[in-house]
């Protein structure tokens, strides 16, 4: 007989854990957590907000580049959701920005219990140099990548899902298409929020039955 199948995530229990400056103060690595990751203007927050259902759990603003921690929310005693830096539009100075880059870079090639990874691009103005370096940090570090083409509501269903095979086939012709897969989104009007759910409760499932 076969096992029942894990209990889904309840996205909305999520709870404030902790904000890290680098990777030496974030929280054990244990457990499995997912982590987010989009430039400064992709919507990184609205979607996190709208995943949770808490309007406040992520901060917005109308200031680009606020988020400079990484921000850790608690699921479950072993489940996490991670706010990833976002830059691109930030002032700050350039060499503030390439610290940014060597500490998203450890987080992503060193640590352990990130199970996937999650990369927000505006979906009219997709593969920009902060995603190709994201998906080439994931790459190198073996992570899959789930890339949530945000602000679908923005487009007509046509030319939004045209968007969504050119990005697979620049992937594809650019080598950064293994373990990536691609949906379109929208926060303001939850358009594949049931897409993203499917795809973390996946990674955040149980390695084995006794795991978590």
């Amino acid at each position: 007989m076969s096992e029942a199948p894990p209990e889904p995530v309840n996205f909305r229990a999520v709870q404030f854990l902790i904000s890290a400056p680098t990777l030496a103060e974030c929280p054990p690595d244990s457990g499995a957590e997912v982590a987010f990751a989009g430039r400064s203007n992709a919507g990184k927050s609205s979607a996190i907000n709208a995943l949770t259902g808490n309007s406040k759990l992520a901060r917005t603003s109308k200031t680009p580049g606020r988020t400079q921690l990484i921000n850790f929310f608690r699921l479950s005693d072993e489940r996490r959701l991670v706010d990833l830096p976002g830059y691109g539009y930030a002032k700050v100075a350039r060499s503030m920005k390439d610290e940014w880059q060597r500490h998203l870079a450890f987080y992503l090639e060193r640590r352990q219990c990130l199970r996937g990874l999650v990369l927000l691009m505006d979906i009219r103005q997709p593969l920009k140099e902060f995603d190709l370096h994201m998906l080439t940090w994931a790459n190198t570090a073996g992570l899959p990548v789930h890339i949530l083409l945000t602000k679908a509501d923005k487009l007509k269903n046509g030319p939004a899902n045209n968007t969504r095979f050119a990005v697979e086939k620049a992937l594809k012709e650019q080598g950064l298409d293994t373990g990536v897969t691609v949906q379109t989104f929208s926060a303001t009007r939850k358009t594949g929020l049931d897409k993203l759910e499917h795809k973390l409760n996946g990674w955040l499932a149980p390695a084995d039955s006794g795991s978590l």
